[in-house]
């Protein structure tokens, strides 16, 4: 069982289109659509919110994630309606909307519960928070050449490879090596952000022919440097 995820929005075509976009990165997780008025107009429907959440417990529980004020004052109605014990598998998450439920559909994928599912919708807004400090290109002269797999003293596992799929590191691949990442005991990060947070993966923008860094420490290190250097060689499946 995985966690399930509602998409709250005025807009019915923005919710269904953020449950395409979070859905590439989480096929097995249910990730429902509850935009609009009932007759398809701008604005939210309390019957649509209590029927996506119906449609997205699965048994994990479900975190709902909403664009405005007056969505986040419909939903909480709604939970209001709900059951005791059922309102115990529901959370609302203080998030972005579109950047929290692209991170709470990789945390689902990966199995992770119901509160880390909301701690990483959440932690979101803080990762995004930080993107204009974050720069995607790797200078010539820094780290190891390509594909040159190099172990320091401190056991640190570092390599470089070229992106040679043609959109880079854009959502899908992000999550992939978000996801695979994830499951690994080593501390990992990327072009100098945590390999493990989707969202941090994306605000670096790399794109093909730019350089990918890693710098992996931990028993699963030289893993985590051999399954990604794999995936970029093969052009994350792109090509």
């Amino acid at each position: 069982m995985k966690v399930g995820l509602v998409i709250v929005s005025h807009s019915d075509k923005l919710a269904e289109g953020l449950c395409e976009l979070a859905g590439q990165m989480a096929p097995d997780v249910a990730i429902i659509a509850a935009g609009g008025t009932d007759d398809g107009g701008i604005g939210t429907s309390l019957e649509k919110i209590q029927s996506a959440i119906a449609q997205a417990e699965g048994g994990a529980g479900v975190v709902v994630l909403a664009d405005l004020g007056s969505a986040v004052m419909t939903t909480d109605m709604a939970l209001e309606f709900l059951e005791p014990d059922q309102r115990e598998l529901v959370r609302l998450a203080d998030a972005p909307l579109v950047e929290g439920a692209v991170a709470a559909a990789v945390a689902a994928q990966t199995g992770q519960d119901l509160e880390a599912v909301v701690r990483d919708a959440e932690a979101a807004a803080a990762s995004m928070a930080g993107a204009g400090q974050v720069s995607g290109a790797v200078p010539a002269d820094a780290g190891p050449e390509l594909d040159d797999i190099d172990q320091d003293d401190d056991g640190v596992h570092t390599a470089s490879w070229e992106l040679i799929n043609p959109l880079g590191l854009h959502a899908r691949p992000a999550a992939a090596v978000a996801q695979a990442m994830s499951d690994l005991d080593a501390d990992i990060t990327i072009n100098g952000v945590d390999g493990k947070s989707v969202m941090m993966l994306m605000t670096l923008g790399l794109k093909a022919g730019e350089t990918l860094t890693v710098s992996a420490h931990g028993p699963d290190a030289e893993r985590a440097v051999e399954m990604l250097g794999l995936e970029v060689r093969n052009g994350f499946g792109e090509i």
